[in-house]
Protein backbone atom coordinates (compact mmCIF):
# COMPACT_ATOMS: atom_id res chain seq x y z
CA UNK A 1 0.00 0.00 0.00
CA UNK A 2 3.06 2.35 0.83
CA UNK A 3 4.52 1.94 -2.29
CA UNK A 4 1.43 2.32 -4.38
CA UNK A 5 0.84 5.70 -2.63
CA UNK A 6 4.96 6.61 -3.45
CA UNK A 7 4.38 5.67 -7.02
CA UNK A 8 1.80 8.19 -6.49
CA UNK A 9 3.69 10.81 -5.42
CA UNK A 10 6.15 9.80 -7.85
CA UNK A 11 3.95 10.31 -10.98
CA UNK A 12 2.66 14.12 -10.03
CA UNK A 13 6.42 14.84 -10.61
CA UNK A 14 7.05 12.79 -13.42
CA UNK A 15 8.82 15.03 -16.08
CA UNK A 16 5.40 15.66 -17.87
CA UNK A 17 3.88 16.87 -15.34
CA UNK A 18 6.59 19.08 -14.13
CA UNK A 19 6.07 20.53 -17.80
CA UNK A 20 2.84 21.39 -17.51
CA UNK A 21 3.07 22.30 -14.58
CA UNK A 22 6.34 24.93 -15.16
CA UNK A 23 4.21 26.10 -18.61
CA UNK A 24 1.46 26.94 -16.22
CA UNK A 25 3.99 29.05 -14.29
CA UNK A 26 5.71 30.52 -16.75
CA UNK A 27 2.45 31.46 -18.22
CA UNK A 28 1.47 33.39 -14.82
CA UNK A 29 4.39 34.81 -14.49
CA UNK A 30 4.23 36.87 -17.92
CA UNK A 31 0.47 37.42 -17.73
CA UNK A 32 1.68 39.18 -14.22
CA UNK A 33 5.08 40.54 -16.08
CA UNK A 34 2.64 41.99 -18.79
CA UNK A 35 -0.19 43.21 -16.25
CA UNK A 36 1.63 45.33 -13.69
CA UNK A 37 3.81 47.92 -15.82
CA UNK A 38 0.29 49.18 -16.71
CA UNK A 39 -0.69 49.08 -13.32
CA UNK A 40 2.65 50.64 -12.32
CA UNK A 41 1.65 53.67 -14.24
CA UNK A 42 -1.37 54.36 -12.73
CA UNK A 43 -1.21 57.35 -9.91
CA UNK A 44 -0.89 56.63 -7.10
CA UNK A 45 -2.63 57.73 -4.04
CA UNK A 46 -0.05 60.73 -3.71
CA UNK A 47 -0.43 62.24 -6.92
CA UNK A 48 2.56 60.48 -8.38
CA UNK A 49 2.93 58.18 -10.92
CA UNK A 50 5.10 54.80 -10.30
CA UNK A 51 7.38 53.43 -13.04
CA UNK A 52 9.08 50.76 -11.52
CA UNK A 53 9.39 51.32 -8.20
CA UNK A 54 10.55 55.39 -8.55
CA UNK A 55 8.16 57.98 -7.86
CA UNK A 56 7.95 60.25 -10.64
CA UNK A 57 7.14 63.80 -10.59
CA UNK A 58 3.50 64.64 -10.96
CA UNK A 59 1.86 65.87 -13.64
CA UNK A 60 -0.80 67.84 -12.13
CA UNK A 61 -0.66 71.44 -13.36
CA UNK A 62 -1.85 74.28 -11.00
CA UNK A 63 -0.51 76.26 -8.03
CA UNK A 64 -2.29 74.98 -4.42
CA UNK A 65 -3.57 77.73 -2.87
CA UNK A 66 -1.84 76.62 0.67
CA UNK A 67 1.41 78.10 -1.33
CA UNK A 68 5.00 75.74 -0.97
CA UNK A 69 6.66 76.70 2.17
CA UNK A 70 3.81 75.33 4.43
CA UNK A 71 6.50 72.82 5.84
CA UNK A 72 8.52 75.58 6.96
CA UNK A 73 5.60 77.39 9.33
CA UNK A 74 6.89 77.20 12.91
CA UNK A 75 4.74 75.55 15.71
CA UNK A 76 3.46 78.19 17.56
CA UNK A 77 1.40 78.47 20.61
CA UNK A 78 -2.26 78.76 19.40
CA UNK A 79 -3.53 81.45 21.28
CA UNK A 80 -5.86 81.14 24.82
CA UNK A 81 -9.65 79.21 24.15
CA UNK A 82 -10.06 81.35 27.73
CA UNK A 83 -9.82 84.76 27.43
CA UNK A 84 -9.82 86.89 30.78
CA UNK A 85 -9.03 83.33 32.77
CA UNK A 86 -5.25 83.07 32.25
CA UNK A 87 -3.88 84.15 35.10
CA UNK A 88 -4.92 82.67 38.41
CA UNK A 89 -7.41 84.20 40.36
CA UNK A 90 -6.85 85.76 43.64
CA UNK A 91 -10.02 84.41 45.44
CA UNK A 92 -12.07 81.26 44.48
CA UNK A 93 -15.54 82.44 42.70
CA UNK A 94 -18.97 82.33 45.16
CA UNK A 95 -21.33 79.61 44.76
CA UNK A 96 -23.47 82.26 44.79
CA UNK A 97 -22.78 83.68 41.45
CA UNK A 98 -24.46 80.13 39.76
CA UNK A 99 -28.40 81.48 38.99
CA UNK A 100 -29.76 78.58 37.60
CA UNK A 101 -28.70 75.39 36.05
CA UNK A 102 -29.39 73.61 32.14
CA UNK A 103 -29.78 70.42 31.67
CA UNK A 104 -29.24 69.23 28.05
CA UNK A 105 -29.95 65.78 27.24
CA UNK A 106 -27.91 64.78 23.61
CA UNK A 107 -29.75 61.94 21.39
CA UNK A 108 -30.11 60.75 17.44
CA UNK A 109 -32.00 58.86 15.28
CA UNK A 110 -31.07 55.17 17.58
CA UNK A 111 -32.19 56.72 20.94
CA UNK A 112 -34.81 59.36 19.98
CA UNK A 113 -37.32 57.11 21.84
CA UNK A 114 -35.41 57.13 25.23
CA UNK A 115 -35.35 60.74 24.80
CA UNK A 116 -39.04 61.02 24.95
CA UNK A 117 -39.76 59.36 27.63
CA UNK A 118 -36.73 61.00 29.84
CA UNK A 119 -38.36 64.12 28.99
CA UNK A 120 -41.92 62.94 29.42
CA UNK A 121 -41.03 61.29 32.93
CA UNK A 122 -38.94 64.82 34.23
CA UNK A 123 -42.05 67.09 33.23
CA UNK A 124 -44.25 64.92 35.33
CA UNK A 125 -42.16 65.06 38.42
CA UNK A 126 -40.73 68.77 38.21
CA UNK A 127 -41.31 71.94 37.84
CA UNK A 128 -38.66 72.51 35.03
CA UNK A 129 -38.43 74.83 31.89
CA UNK A 130 -38.82 72.38 29.64
CA UNK A 131 -37.32 73.59 26.40
CA UNK A 132 -38.55 72.32 22.24
CA UNK A 133 -37.14 69.57 21.07
CA UNK A 134 -33.82 70.58 18.69
CA UNK A 135 -33.81 67.45 15.91
CA UNK A 136 -30.47 69.34 14.36
CA UNK A 137 -27.39 70.39 16.08
CA UNK A 138 -28.29 73.76 17.74
CA UNK A 139 -26.08 76.39 19.46
CA UNK A 140 -23.29 74.79 20.80
CA UNK A 141 -24.98 71.73 20.72
CA UNK A 142 -23.43 69.29 17.94
CA UNK A 143 -25.97 66.64 18.25
CA UNK A 144 -30.27 66.99 18.57
CA UNK A 145 -30.98 67.47 22.24
CA UNK A 146 -33.49 69.01 24.68
CA UNK A 147 -33.00 70.96 27.72
CA UNK A 148 -34.65 71.88 30.73
CA UNK A 149 -33.86 74.34 33.47
CA UNK A 150 -34.19 74.04 36.54
CA UNK A 151 -33.16 76.60 39.87
CA UNK A 152 -30.48 75.87 42.38
CA UNK A 153 -33.01 74.39 44.95
CA UNK A 154 -33.50 71.30 42.54
CA UNK A 155 -29.83 70.62 42.39
CA UNK A 156 -29.81 67.97 44.87
CA UNK A 157 -33.07 66.06 43.58
CA UNK A 158 -32.72 66.48 40.22
CA UNK A 159 -28.62 65.49 39.57
CA UNK A 160 -28.88 62.17 41.44
CA UNK A 161 -32.42 61.41 39.55
CA UNK A 162 -31.00 62.37 36.56
CA UNK A 163 -27.92 59.88 37.19
CA UNK A 164 -29.93 56.73 37.89
CA UNK A 165 -32.63 57.25 34.98
CA UNK A 166 -30.81 58.77 32.37
CA UNK A 167 -31.29 55.65 29.86
CA UNK A 168 -27.80 55.46 28.76
CA UNK A 169 -28.49 58.88 27.39
CA UNK A 170 -25.49 61.92 27.63
CA UNK A 171 -26.33 64.71 30.00
CA UNK A 172 -24.64 68.22 29.82
CA UNK A 173 -25.72 69.50 33.09
CA UNK A 174 -24.34 73.64 32.94
CA UNK A 175 -24.68 76.16 35.38
CA UNK A 176 -26.16 79.93 34.06
CA UNK A 177 -23.65 82.38 35.47
CA UNK A 178 -22.36 85.88 34.00
CA UNK A 179 -19.74 84.12 31.50
CA UNK A 180 -21.62 81.40 28.83
CA UNK A 181 -18.91 79.81 27.53
CA UNK A 182 -17.32 79.18 30.48
CA UNK A 183 -20.73 77.96 31.93
CA UNK A 184 -20.86 74.85 29.00
CA UNK A 185 -16.55 74.53 28.76
CA UNK A 186 -15.44 74.72 32.63
CA UNK A 187 -18.29 74.16 34.90
CA UNK A 188 -20.12 71.56 33.21
CA UNK A 189 -20.79 68.71 34.64
CA UNK A 190 -21.57 65.30 32.56
CA UNK A 191 -23.95 62.27 33.06
CA UNK A 192 -22.63 59.25 31.27
CA UNK A 193 -19.64 60.13 28.30
CA UNK A 194 -18.80 63.50 27.79
CA UNK A 195 -18.65 65.13 24.16
CA UNK A 196 -18.15 67.79 22.44
CA UNK A 197 -19.27 71.11 22.81
CA UNK A 198 -18.65 74.13 20.15
CA UNK A 199 -18.53 77.21 22.56
CA UNK A 200 -16.13 78.79 22.04
CA UNK A 201 -17.12 81.44 20.00
CA UNK A 202 -19.59 81.82 23.08
CA UNK A 203 -19.58 85.22 24.68
CA UNK A 204 -18.06 85.51 28.22
CA UNK A 205 -19.92 87.70 30.09
CA UNK A 206 -24.00 88.81 29.88
CA UNK A 207 -25.32 91.10 27.38
CA UNK A 208 -26.63 94.17 29.06
CA UNK A 209 -30.55 94.44 29.07
CA UNK A 210 -30.77 90.40 27.99
CA UNK A 211 -32.27 87.76 29.83
CA UNK A 212 -29.32 85.28 28.90
CA UNK A 213 -30.89 82.37 30.53
CA UNK A 214 -30.31 83.51 34.02
CA UNK A 215 -33.64 83.13 35.47
CA UNK A 216 -35.89 79.62 35.12
CA UNK A 217 -39.31 80.25 34.81
CA UNK A 218 -41.38 76.92 34.89
CA UNK A 219 -43.68 75.94 32.09
CA UNK A 220 -44.53 72.10 33.36
CA UNK A 221 -47.62 71.11 35.42
CA UNK A 222 -45.97 68.13 37.76
CA UNK A 223 -48.56 65.03 38.43
CA UNK A 224 -46.65 62.21 39.63
CA UNK A 225 -45.41 61.88 42.91
CA UNK A 226 -41.49 62.05 43.02
CA UNK A 227 -40.00 58.24 44.26
CA UNK A 228 -38.04 58.03 47.24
Amino acid sequence: MSEQIDQEWADRLAPTRRAVLGAGIAGLGAAAAGTMPQQAQGASPGGQAITAGKLQPSTTTGDSEWGYETFAEPTGRPGSTRPGEAQLPATPRPYTAIKSYHAHVYFDEDTYHKAALLRKWAAERFAVELGNWNKEPRGPHVTPSFYFGFTVEQLPVIIPWLQLNSLGLTILIHPNTDNPRADHLYYALWVNRSQPVNAYGMATSLTPGKRNDLPVYPNTRPSVILEV
